[in-house]
Parts: C-alpha cells; structure tokens; sequence
C-alpha cells in the first residue's frame, strides 16, 4: 500500500483496473490478482463516526473469532468452528447499511455476520460455549446463531440450504406489500448447488427484493475455485443469465464494499427486483479450526492477501485522513478486549442446557 496515495470515492463497487509490475508468481492460483485493488477507500457519503465504527466492528469480530480459537483449543467451544478471519471488511460492509426491519439469512461461518449485525456478544459466546444462556440455546453451536427479533434468520450448516430459505423470506415481504430487504450470504462453492440456480431463477421470475451477496473467498475447503469451475474465479457474468443485475466489489475494502451494498439496497427497496453481489475476498486461516490452511494454497499467495488485511489498511486511513488519533484506536482496542472478556465469563458462568429439554424446539 503507497501511503501517498489520496482516498478515492467508491461509487460503483468495481473492483479497479490491474496494477502494473506484479509477477505471474505473485498472482493469485484463482487466477485473480489481489494487488490490482487499490488501498482502502473513503468516503463523503459516510460520517466520521460510522467510519470510526466500522473499524470497531471489525476489531470487535476479529478478536471475537481470535478468542473461539483459543477456547476451541481448550476445549471450551466443541463441534465444526469456521472462523470469519480476514472477511471482516465484506461482513461489515454488507451489514452494516440494512435497516433493522431487513432481513440476513446467512451460511455457518456466522459469526462475523451475527457480530456486524449487532447480535448480544455475551449470547453469541455462550452459544460458541453449548451454554443455555446462548442465542439458540446452546443446541446450535458455531454455525447455527439465530436471533429473530434482530431479523437474523441462521446460520446454516448444509451449503447452499438458506438460499430457498431467504426466498421465501423475500416472497413474504413482496405479499405484504412492504420495501423490506432481504438479504442472504453464500460462498463461492454454494454456486455450484442447484439451490442456488433454482433460488435466482424464481427471484428473477417473481422479482423478489431479495440480495444475494456471494463472500468469494477463492477456496471451498482446500479445492481452488478457478480449478473446479470452467469460468474460473470470477462470478460475475454468470448470474446474468438469470437477468439479475451483479455488481463486483472489492471485499478488503470496507467502504467499497458498503457503498456498493448501499445502492444495491436502495436499489431492491424501491424497484422490488434481485441484486447479485460477489465480494471477492480472502480468509486468513483454514475452511475449519481443523484445517491448517497451508497444504492448498502458496505461502505467496496468503503473504500477498495479508498485506491487504482490512484491519491493518483501514485504520492506517483513518489516521492519515484525521479522522480518528490514536488515542482513539487504542480506546477502542481496549473497549473491544472488555467486550470479549466479558462475554467469556458470562458463557463460562453460564450453566449447561438441561438434559430435560433435549427435545424442546424441536420440530423434525
């Protein structure tokens, strides 16, 4: 990143034109190259205190998931743990323009999303910990947090399940007559499930206000998508088939990726018709806390995506740009560490689900 280099407005989403100089061994084994998008962006359309806010939401999910981490390897958090680790800008950008009467339905790397989304910290915790105080009380673990008053539909384990899901959730809304947005995560590897051909063709067919918005983290477990897909790593043309406008974002760049989403919603809110995101983007750790990470992708490769790493480029902005000291960032920081320290003694206070409710909630 040129320190020198001044902010630029986002206002497309468009990931920017190839940056010249950067070797074939430097590129990404997806095909596409990391380096061409430019430092993060600013912007006049957000307030200094939102901007400053995005970057606490950030620091709030990284450390977060930081701490699953650790308990994981104590024991204290059980079952599948998919980390959300260097997606923080994609989730915040995503998230953070949806009113609260919209809807997020969302896949099982959850936790970041449900964070963004202003979820209880403490309950999301006890949830990680199969505590009854947790948000699905202690029975869904990692990759099912739900919180219905928040409008937070899951967290769900089978790829590609929520799509059909969020559909209905749009149809709903379409019924009665309201501007209410939905929107639903997926990976790049749900592409290949047939939920989600059949999900855009009855959202374009129906016009659904429904937003698909595809985190592209390159990599479904360790297969490289531009290996198994015959149109590479890149999304973007393939929806149109379906007559659904796709924009492309830069999913390291947070206030890109906000602007993008922002007019997408005001887009859906007011014509009613299906948007198509792809935020190409790069997870830090492996596909799960049991995956490594390092047997399937080039120590160059990750090195490359790291140097990107929103919360390393973001808060350098802020700085350079007065919007935030120092002192400020180191605040913050600290407001974070008491978040999460606080809600790891609250799900460690927390008691175990009874044995007699085994079957409450159940319904199948």
């Amino acid at each position: 990143m040129d320190p020198s280099e001044k902010p630029r407005i986002a206002t497309t989403g468009v990931v920017t034109p190839a940056t010249p100089g950067i070797s074939p061994e430097q590129k990404s084994t997806n095909g596409f190259d990391p380096t061409r998008s430019s430092s993060p962006s600013l912007s006049a359309s957000i307030d200094k205190d939102e901007l400053v806010r995005m970057y606490r939401l950030m620091l709030l999910i990284r450390r977060f998931e930081e701490t699953c981490g650790q308990h994981y390897s104590l024991g204290n958090v059980r079952g599948f743990l998919h980390l959300y680790i260097g997606q923080e800008a994609t989730g915040i950008g995503a998230i953070t323009p949806l009113e609260a009467r919209d809807y997020i339905v969302t896949h099982y790397r959850d936790h970041g999303h449900a964070l963004a989304r202003g979820l209880d910290t403490n309950r999301i915790m006890a949830e990680m910990f199969g505590k009854k105080t947790g948000l699905s009380k202690g029975k869904g673990g990692s990759m099912h947090i739900f919180d219905a008053a928040k409008h937070f539909m899951g967290g769900h384990a089978i790829v590609g399940a929520q799509l059909p899901l969020a559909a209905g959730i749009a149809l709903a809304q379409q019924y009665l007559e309201t501007d209410v947005v939905t929107m639903v995560f997926l990976g790049d590897v749900a592409t290949n499930q047939g939920t989600l051909r059949e999900t855009l063709n009855l959202a374009s067919v129906w016009q659904l206000p429904i937003i698909f918005f595809m985190e592209n983290n390159l990599y479904g477990m360790g297969s490289a998508v531009g290996r198994v897909r015959l149109q590479g790593a890149d999304f973007s043309d393939v929806m149109g088939a379906y007559d659904v406008d796709t924009v492309s974002v830069d999913g390291m760049d947070v206030v890109a990726v906000r602007e993008a989403t922002q007019t997408a919603i005001d887009k859906v809110r007011a014509q009613g018709s299906p948007i198509f995101i792809e935020a190409k983007t790069f997870r830090f750790v492996g596909h799960s806390f049991a995956d490594p990470g390092d047997q399937y992708r080039q120590k160059s490769e990750v090195e490359i995506w790291r140097r990107r790493d929103p919360l390393v480029t973001y808060p350098h902005r802020l700085l350079e740009y007065g919007l935030a000291t120092q002192a400020d960032l180191d605040d913050l920081s600290e407001s974070v560490d008491a978040e999460i320290a606080a809600a790891v003694e609250f799900a460690t206070n927390s008691p175990e689900p009874d044995l007699s409710e085994a079957f409450d909630d159940v319904y199948a």
